[in-house]
């Protein structure tokens, strides 16, 4: 970064980085790495696919970019697909802790300024999902069309995150396996996709401990339920139709209080892109194009 303006870096044969892409969960070392340098941290993103516009994911809490792995072959024929891993998760750096709503939504924007990205479309599950929501309100003349899944405009309570943020400071990532893979997954998928549970989770407790409760941070403080009305961007709201965090209700009414809004739900639980790839792939081709 020169003169506090942030810089793009691209590697290949490995990051460059001497631990952090060490750690477990992480790609191997001839995966091409790009990094966007900020103020107070860097930002590790992919791009796949050369032409078609722009078509955004942000991912949701504990995962990185290879979340949406199951979705790249089917769309990256058809758009220039971004994907990036949050601050503090997966190979992006882990600035001071605590962040706001509008730090990870900021950090998108630095993304696409950085790129030359002026318009795109935007996928976002979960606290992705409110990201997503956030950057169609504070910077809606760039987003084209706005997909949310497993989201709400305020997950779950100021209480429950400060819980879980003292419990994962105490204790680590490692306690919280079971009941995170008893909300994203159903039993059946749990039982015979046991590689892509696990690369899942090992994303998972590669994340940072300090990014993690950022995020929680985050999510403790964001209530989009009166914002969302200021979203004119045709938007489709997506749930799984077994998810305790973000049950369709929720999805049902962000899709009632913006301008243009759908919703559908499919099979599965919180992670249900991973559970319904085909369709879900199928849907957001349509809705998208």
């Amino acid at each position: 970064m020169l003169g506090g303006i942030p810089s793009l870096h691209r590697r290949n044969q490995g990051c460059g980085c001497p631990t952090q892409c060490r750690l477990k969960g992480a790609q191997p070392l001839d995966e091409k790495h790009d990094y966007l340098s900020l103020p107070t941290h860097r930002l590790h993103y992919r791009i796949d696919g050369t032409q078609g516009p722009w078509l955004l994911f942000c991912n949701s809490l504990g995962t990185n970019l290879h979340m949406w792995d199951a979705q790249i072959s089917v769309l990256s024929r058809h758009f220039r697909v971004l994907r990036y891993d949050q601050r503090g998760h997966g190979l992006s750096s882990t600035p001071s802790p605590p962040y706001t709503l509008s730090d990870l939504g900021r950090d998108v924007i630095a993304l696409l300024d950085a790129l030359n990205v002026e318009h795109t479309h935007i996928c976002g599950l979960s606290i992705g999902g409110l990201t997503a929501q956030w950057l169609a309100i504070h910077a809606g003349h760039r987003i084209n069309k706005i997909v949310v899944c497993a989201t709400s405009t305020r997950i779950g309570t100021t209480e429950s995150w400060v819980k879980r943020m003292d419990d994962v400071l105490k204790n680590g990532l490692l306690g919280l396996i079971k009941a995170t893979a008893e909300r994203w997954f159903t039993p059946r998928f749990r039982e015979t996709k046991l590689y892509d549970v696990r690369k899942i989770f090992d994303s998972f407790v590669s994340t940072s401990v300090d990014g993690y409760v950022g995020c929680c941070a985050a999510l403790a403080d964001a209530n989009l339920s009166q914002d969302i009305k200021e979203i004119t961007s045709p938007l489709l709201a997506i749930s799984g139709k077994d998810d305790p965090v973000c049950p369709p209700a929720d999805l049902e009414n962000i899709a009632a209080h913006v301008h243009i809004g759908k919703h559908l739900s499919f099979p599965g639980r919180h992670l249900f892109n991973l559970e319904s790839p085909e369709p879900f792939n199928a849907v957001l081709l349509s809705f998208l194009s």
